[in-house]
């Protein structure tokens, strides 16, 4: 079977929701969606793997969601099928199944118990991660 030239894959940034793309499946296409060399993953039965930045955790990139109860994915990363050999597109219910497993961004807190992880939106992941950053909702309408 031939490799596809463009893949349809999910996408899930730190803090944000994950969102479908068409990307190029070549190499350089896909170590920038990652911003790094790859490193494929593939915890699940089905024939897709996430695809993320072989040393985002040793770059310091900010911690995005956790895989299973084992391990925490850092950096931006993707969902995409497997066929033989080959990255390829992720079907309608890979989709859905992976942004039901993936919708809601994580917060991650270092207690003295261990790495404790909570679900939020985009805007609380914002809000945590720049504590500065003025809540739009809370401030009075003379300051809007």
């Amino acid at each position: 079977m031939n490799k596809e030239k463009q893949i349809r894959v999910l996408l899930v940034r730190p803090g944000q929701y994950p969102e479908e793309r068409m990307v190029d499946n070549t190499l350089p296409a896909l170590q920038k969606l990652v911003g790094g060399d790859i490193e494929t993953v593939s915890p699940w039965p089905d024939r897709v793997c996430i695809v993320c930045d072989d040393e985002g955790k040793l770059k310091g990139k900010p911690f995005n969601r956790t895989l299973g109860d084992y391990d925490v994915l850092a950096g931006d990363f993707f969902i995409c099928g497997i066929r033989d050999d080959d990255f390829c597109s992720l079907t309608d219910t890979q989709i859905s199944r992976y942004e039901k497993l993936y919708h809601d961004p994580q917060i991650f807190l270092s207690t003295s118990f261990g790495l404790y992880t909570d679900t939020c939106t985009p805007q609380e992941y914002a809000r945590f991660m720049n504590p500065s950053t003025p809540d739009k909702t809370t401030m009075r309408n003379e300051e809007r």
